[in-house]
């Protein structure tokens, strides 16, 4: 059926109650299944499932994808098909909404393990014990949740926002259960084909799955006299490097610096394709430029001036120069002050949502109803956040206190930044579907900073935790949108949001200590594994860039460093300028050309051809229906969704079989 919604006039003019009597009397489905042993259940699978995905791809690129319309086509693929085949009853479009919700918490719930944590762990060369971890990121995540439900009613109920990712998951639910279920399983058919090409592919270029079927299933090291198991190289340049060093041939360089130096490989990266289809071709060609003004332009100049250098390690031995030290030394400052830059800006160019999100909050209609409130039995009852946002919030402090050795008074201090934070990143979410935490950590960062300045923990853990609960709260209002656009109970989905943060920390903890801080040699896990060539953990680098220039200073860089931050400040300033000035015409974004520096370079080209694909695929293919427009335009998330989760899972695979062979 069509979805029901208010008229403008009406939102401007109706009460709340009057909202709440229509939505109860037209949208609400009471006798409907919604949070079922069986939406739960699969919402805490695919909620671990996807969350592992996300954290493989926010580890390499440091963005957060997306899972909620990747759910909400498995889910009612695997349903449909059970269904078909008499096993189980077809699955309702509600409980096809909760388990999305449960899915899209376990997917957001992964954000500290790729940016404040890490950034702490590198800080202070710790590895924070597992068992902290969960029980700080379940306490802050928890917390978001209780910041959201009083907001939902002013938001949601009353104001009516658009939140547009929320909405577009809605209306494809909608889609999917009147009549366009054909649809959902062609999608979901895409998907699986795609994901299984990406995990074959994936598991010919990994060490781990090879020795697996070619030693111990094969035994081609007994019976073929092997030592080594065939590998298919991803960095497709490896074979002509090894030709070349064979024959003594032309080894490209720029200035003087070999190519491999500077991280300018060619990689085949599947998961990466997918990701740039996914951001678009502005963003990803954003990323290639800063990528090829760092690496092809200012680090050779800075080698040769010797602003990078090869330096000793703490075990006494020389380090060579590479991509990663290339970041770490020098072009991790002007990447940063880019991306901090431009986000700042950006946010700032958008009056409309602190004024808006203030108004909301602050304005009441004068003729609000003041009598019974008839959705009590089914809204989230708002003493349960009156008593649980304080508990929550003080545990968390206390909790930073105790794991990470955040003064208890900053902790605290810190707390009332939560309310600001959310209500700013709400109305964000609710207007453009973005969430500016990257930008809105940084106030939490620099103002506990500048009380501290000695302690890196005091603005790391506290700029996390308010980043995260701000997040948290937003990205859950635009979880409930859909639900409230098909008539579910905001209770259910509430409880769905903490299932799926328990999915995502008890799935993607022990993923990360598996990935990121194996054990050495010697049985020891250590901080110097968990940046690397396969994963470049930006988004950590930028909190710890922060964090260093708060603690040091800005006298503590080199001279160089400086005058690149200035310059890529002022040129982040113009760029947004110029995206307000064209209305987002402008082809270039500050943060991603700030992201593209910290990125390897063999990543950012593999997500500018993922991106080029599918923007000369929507040049093409431009008549709706059509069977090129129907796989290439109208498939693309699909079949990006399956090459990430085909990629990420055969990679997670990987390291499974490298612990125990």
């Amino acid at each position: 059926m069509a979805l029901q919604h208010l008229t403008d006039e009406q939102v401007r003019t109706w009460t709340r109650a009057q909202k709440d009597e229509w939505w109860f009397k037209n949208v609400f489905r009471g006798d409907m299944a919604q949070l079922t042993l069986r939406s739960g259940l699969t919402g805490f699978i695919l909620g671990g499932i996807l969350a592992a995905t996300s954290l493989y791809i926010g580890a390499k690129t440091g963005i957060s994808v997306g899972v909620g319309l990747t759910s909400v086509i498995l889910a009612f693929a695997m349903f449909r098909l059970l269904n078909q085949m008499g096993w189980a009853d077809d699955y309702t479009i509600l409980e096809n909404n909760c388990t999305q919700s449960i899915a899209t918490a376990a997917g957001y719930v992964v954000t500290p393990l790729i940016s404040s944590l890490v950034a702490y762990m590198l800080v202070v060369d710790r590895i924070i014990p597992w068992w902290q971890m969960m029980i700080w990121m379940i306490l802050i995540s928890i917390t978001g949740v209780l910041v959201a439900f009083p907001m939902k009613r002013r938001f949601i109920n009353e104001d009516q926002l658009p939140f547009p990712e929320g909405r577009a998951c809605g209306v494809v639910l909608d889609s999917l259960y009147t009549g366009q279920g054909g649809e959902g399983l062609y999608k979901a058919a895409l998907l699986a084909k795609v994901a299984g090409f990406a995990a074959f592919y994936q598991a010919i270029v990994s060490d781990g799955w090879m020795k697996l079927i070619q030693f111990k299933l094969l035994r081609m090291d007994k019976w073929a006299g092997m030592t080594e198991p065939w590998v298919f190289h991803d960095r497709l340049d490896e074979y002509y490097y090894s030709w070349a060093v064979k024959a003594d041939a032309w080894i490209p360089k720029i200035m003087g610096v070999d190519f491999r130096v500077l991280g300018l490989r060619l990689t085949l990266d599947v998961a990466m394709l997918g990701v740039g289809g996914l951001m678009g071709i502005a963003v990803a060609t954003s990323c290639l430029l800063g990528a090829f003004v760092n690496f092809a332009v200012l680090a050779p100049i800075m080698i040769n001036a010797g602003d990078i250098v090869q330096r000793v390690g703490p075990n006494g031995n020389m380090i060579p120069i590479s991509r990663v030290e290339i970041v770490n030394q020098w072009s991790m400052w002007w990447g940063v002050a880019m991306m901090v830059a431009g986000s700042v800006t950006s946010l700032l160019a958008k009056p409309d949502i602190f004024t808006s999100a203030f108004k909301s909050i602050t304005n009441r209609k004068k003729n609000q109803d003041k009598g019974p409130d008839l959705l009590a039995h089914i809204e989230v009852p708002l003493w349960v956040s009156y008593i649980g946002v304080p508990v929550f919030g003080f545990l968390s402090a206390w909790t930073g206190h105790l794991f990470f050795g955040v003064p208890m008074m900053l902790a605290l201090v810190s707390l009332p930044l939560i309310f600001v934070l959310t209500v700013i990143c709400t109305n964000s979410m609710a207007l453009t579907s973005w969430t500016p935490t990257g930008a809105l950590s940084k106030i939490t960062q620099f103002t506990m900073g500048a009380i501290d300045r000695s302690n890196p923990a005091s603005n790391l853990v506290p700029a996390g935790m308010t980043a995260e609960i701000a997040s948290n709260a937003a990205n859950l209002l635009s979880d409930i949108k859909p639900g409230y656009m098909l008539g579910g109970k905001p209770r259910h989905q509430a409880v769905g949001h903490v299932i799926g943060i328990l999915a995502g920390v008890l799935a993607c903890v022990p993923l990360f200590f598996l990935l990121f801080v194996p054990k050495n040699a010697d049985g020891v896990r250590t901080t110097a594994s968990i940046i690397s060539d396969q994963f470049a953990m930006p988004a950590a680098v930028q909190w710890k860039g922060v964090a260093e220039i708060i603690a040091n200073g800005l006298h503590s860089l080199p001279a160089s460093a400086l005058i690149t931050m200035g310059l890529a400040a002022a040129a982040a300033v113009i760029i947004e300028v110029l995206r307000l000035v064209t209305r987002g015409k402008f082809p270039l974004s500050s943060v991603s050309i700030g992201l593209g520096v910290v990125l390897p370079p063999e990543s950012t080209f593999a997500m500018w051809v993922g991106a080029m694909i599918f923007f000369v695929a929507a040049k093409v293919y431009k008549t709706p229906g059509s069977a090129g427009w129907r796989r290439w335009v109208d498939g693309c998330e699909p079949i990006c969704a399956g090459l990430i989760s085909g990629a990420a899972l055969m990679g997670i695979g990987n390291a499974i079989v490298n612990v125990l062979i």
